[in-house]
């Protein structure tokens, strides 16, 4: 409901209201810039090229309830248009830098190093779905592909992360937790 008039006062032209707006996406957007980036510094240019991009467009945001989405549609696009303007493979040293240093869980370095491997469009849904929780009907309309499209790149996606972790020998049933 915050987020409803945050939205409405933003597109008024309360600059306060669009700040906060992105404050309260402000680690969900760093944490996805930083999964497409592999590093801080361009992690956080693609948070600042997004929050430019946002608030210069966001009259045109058609559906209020789809901010998120739409917002999230913007730093994907802008971490591609990052990577491709450098063309450069993604760092993964700094990894670990996307979770909680004090996470004594290593598994989550291994989770995030094999998704950085995976097809744009298996890295896309996986991202979306389990990073950000959106439903499949959001992740579907954020990638512009059928829902049952994306219910593929899901399954796929965590065939082969499960490969990558595991190894192609390991048939444990659950790696991922959440349901599709």
């Amino acid at each position: 409901m915050k987020q409803a008039n945050l939205i409405k006062k933003a597109k008024k032209g309360y600059e306060e209201a669009f700040e906060e707006l992105l404050m309260l996406h402000s680690e969900q957007m760093y944490r996805t810039a930083f999964l497409y980036t592999g590093n801080r510094e361009d992690a956080l240019d693609v948070v600042q090229e997004t929050s430019f991009k946002a608030y210069r467009n966001l009259k045109k945001l058609r559906n209020d309830k789809y901010f998120t989405t739409w917002l999230i549609r913007i730093l994907i696009n802008t971490a591609y248009e990052v990577n491709r303007k450098q063309k450069k493979s993604v760092a993964t040293e700094d990894i670990g830098e996307i979770f909680s240093m004090n996470d004594p869980d290593v598994k989550y370095m291994d989770l995030v190093e094999a998704i950085k491997h995976l097809s744009k469009n298996y890295r896309d849904a996986i991202t979306l779905f389990y990073f950000h929780d959106l439903p499949i009907k959001d992740v579907a309309q954020t990638m512009e592909i059928p829902e049952n499209t994306v219910k593929t790149y899901l399954q796929r996606g965590k065939k082969e992360l499960k490969e990558k972790i595991e190894g192609k020998d390991y048939h444990e049933r659950k790696v991922i937790q959440r349901k599709v």
